[in-house]
């Protein structure tokens, strides 16, 4: 199948984070600020309003919409069972009874004299909001909800799957370019977070799955395995909210992908600590990509502001997205002012990269993404 990447892939050591945690609508904040929350703490809780049923008591009862009210046995307001009698209508000088029941336990809120119907809610639905991340609350919205800070490493992925999870961060090989096998995924992995290699397969997630592991990072996935593993394909609308039993964070792209030897090295180098991931992808308006952020106690000093930022600098890494160096990773050695031209005949400014083989290479600035780290 083809490849592809998404160029600014985020990759840092050391960085404050923050997340806004927010209810859908107003409800109660249970933190204030200066709280020290853990990611599965509860931080806000609201209510959403219940389904609305409506019950056609006038058809029903094979009575007129105007006569409905009298033959009601509960008023507006009024908490209802399922199968409770809601209205009641006699016949034939009382000896036959006709009986509408409520087909859903919640409230009754209205009833009409005009269509003969009545409105019943459902019990609201409660809605918690957790922390996500380990670290300080810094900001409340009253009623809406709260800012979370903490200090420590965090990695972008260019895809993902799943929603909000946390695990222990555990390493299932050495090697960036292997792929991680169903065979690779032990019972011990359960609650954890898995860092496998290059690929993972339809298989491996299905087991990953069944074993209760809480994440999976990868440096790709095949799009047939995934529309394997989730039932359908997936489109350009947002992903997180798949109820999978397992979080899914690509770190590089879609094919067999080695992993980045610095962001490989980087959750190394964090293993048996604990970590927030968010399988949560967007890529239209709105940009939206998965995440792994591993709170570091003791807090420090964050590493300097994105370089890109600022423009292409000397000695910045880079991966090249165009054949014939397609996927391979480098640092910038030379960034000549002079336009070059290109094989096209057009001419363009170009770069020299050095890759991590050691090898040389000069293409176009348009053709390489930037690692910002």
């Amino acid at each position: 199948m083809a490849h592809a990447y998404t160029p600014g892939l985020k990759v840092t050591e050391k960085s404050v984070v923050l997340k806004d945690r927010r209810l859908p609508l107003k409800g109660q904040v249970l933190a204030k600020v200066g709280d020290m929350v853990k990611a599965d703490q509860v931080v806000a809780r609201t209510e959403l309003p219940g389904n609305v049923q409506t019950v056609n008591v006038a058809g029903l009862l094979g009575i007129l919409p105007e006569d409905v009210q009298a033959h009601m046995l509960k008023k507006p307001g009024e908490a209802v069972a399922k199968e409770e009698p809601l209205a009641q209508s006699k016949s034939f000088f009382g000896l036959f009874k006709s009986v509408c029941r409520s087909p859903v336990a919640g409230t009754m809120e209205s009833i009409s004299g005009i269509t003969g119907q009545v409105i019943l809610r459902e019990p609201p639905l409660p809605v918690q909001v957790r922390a996500y991340i380990d670290g300080k609350v810094v900001s409340v919205a009253e009623g809406e909800g709260v800012t979370v800070e903490t200090f420590g490493t965090f990695v972008q992925g260019i895809f993902g799957i799943g929603g909000e999870t946390d695990g222990e961060i555990t390493m299932a090989m050495d090697d960036p370019a292997q792929e991680l096998t169903a065979e690779m995924l032990k019972p011990e992995h359960k609650g954890k977070v898995v860092v496998g290699g290059s690929l993972i397969r339809h298989k491996a997630l299905v087991r990953a799955a069944e074993l209760g592991i809480r994440a999976v990072v990868v440096g790709g996935i095949n799009d047939a395995d995934l529309k394997a593993f989730l039932g359908y394909d997936i489109g350009v609308a947002i992903t997180g909210t798949e109820e999978k039993g397992v979080t899914l964070v690509v770190t590089e792209g879609f094919g067999q992908m080695t992993m980045a030897q610095k962001t490989f090295n980087l959750l190394k180098s964090k293993q048996g600590l604990k970590a927030s991931v968010n399988g949560a992808t967007q890529i239209r308006a709105g940009v939206m990509r998965p995440e792994v952020i591993v709170p570091l106690e003791g807090g420090g000093k964050a590493d300097e502001a994105h370089k890109s930022d600022s423009g292409m600098e000397l000695g910045m890494a880079v991966r090249v997205i165009r054949h014939p160096y397609f996927g391979q990773i480098g640092k910038v050695a030379g960034l000549p002012h002079e336009l070059r031209k290109l094989e096209s005949e057009s001419h363009a400014r170009v770069l020299e990269v050095e890759f991590d083989d050691g090898g040389r290479a000069v293409v176009p600035r348009a053709n390489v993404e930037l690692i910002e780290d």
